[in-house]
């Protein structure tokens, strides 16, 4: 059932432009996701170091799936209890911010069921959203600003839905009264995909009635794609959750600066 308040994208099928598939390269990158799978319930075990241990899975993963992160931009500093956005175009943009920050994230609540990704957000210690029952939203508010006061860091995808990256949505404001709530900081992130020679891809985008095994075809069939993560200043949160949500779209809608670039070692 469709919920009006519930966002939606206009971006669909039309927007993606998929390379074509090679069915070797995503085979091979199957057999090495293979290999690393039954690793994942050890990651998710509290030790000494996890975060660290998670990072490192995290990119590891990706880097099987043939996904390369370069950072750009200020460095990511390590300030507890901070609320992390980012535009949001994938089921990989939780991956490649995981594999920068030690934290955990705001998401859909038929994520943490599907059997393909359940595991996972478990490992990321996941807060569900039901965007079915607006009634529910000021609970997940309240848990996001606990978890801030606690010293946690938060990621949250503020535009409430995928869009294909080459559009973005508004930022919605709800979320960002947790961080006026807790009193803690925000850090924008700009998060985009491209192609090896640098041209904006959106092979990785999950969008309209796409399916999640077809777009993880697409990325595991691609030759290969660049996730950007570009690091923005910190805003302090003030005191309207509108004037926040705005300060960081503003933030995350400017031009990268190449010069600063650099790939992270995978």
């Amino acid at each position: 059932m469709t919920h009006a308040w519930v966002p939606r994208a206009p971006c669909d099928d039309r927007c993606v432009r998929a390379e074509s598939a090679r069915v070797w390269r995503a085979t091979v990158r199957c057999l090495l996701i293979a290999v690393l799978l039954p690793v994942l319930p050890l990651v998710a075990v509290p030790h000494p170091g996890r975060e660290r241990t998670v990072q490192l899975y995290c990119r590891a993963f990706l880097r099987c799936m043939g996904v390369r992160i370069t950072k750009s931009g200020g460095p990511i500093r390590n300030v507890p209890g901070v609320l992390v956005v980012s535009p949001h175009i994938s089921w990989v943009d939780a991956l490649v911010i995981y594999a920068l920050i030690s934290g955990t994230f705001v998401a859909k609540a038929e994520v943490t069921r599907s059997p393909g990704l359940g595991l996972i957000t478990r490992v990321m210690n996941v807060i569900p959203i039901d965007r079915a029952k607006l009634r529910r939203l000021p609970d997940v508010v309240d848990t996001v600003a606990a978890r801030l006061r606690a010293g946690q860091t938060v990621v949250a995808f503020p535009e409430g839905t995928t869009w294909c990256g080459l559009a973005q949505g508004p930022f919605r404001p709800a979320m960002f009264q947790a961080a006026i709530d807790a009193s803690r900081p925000v850090q924008p992130l700009r998060l985009s995909y491209h192609h090896r020679d640098g041209s904006p891809s959106t092979v990785p985008a999950f969008v309209g009635d796409d399916t999640l095994g077809r777009s993880m075809l697409r990325v595991l069939s691609a030759r290969s794609t660049v996730a950007h993560v570009h690091v923005e200043a910190l805003q302090l949160p003030g005191e309207h959750r509108h004037d926040l949500a705005s300060r960081c779209q503003q933030a995350v809608r400017g031009a990268a600066a190449p010069s600063q670039e650099h790939a992270l070692a995978g």
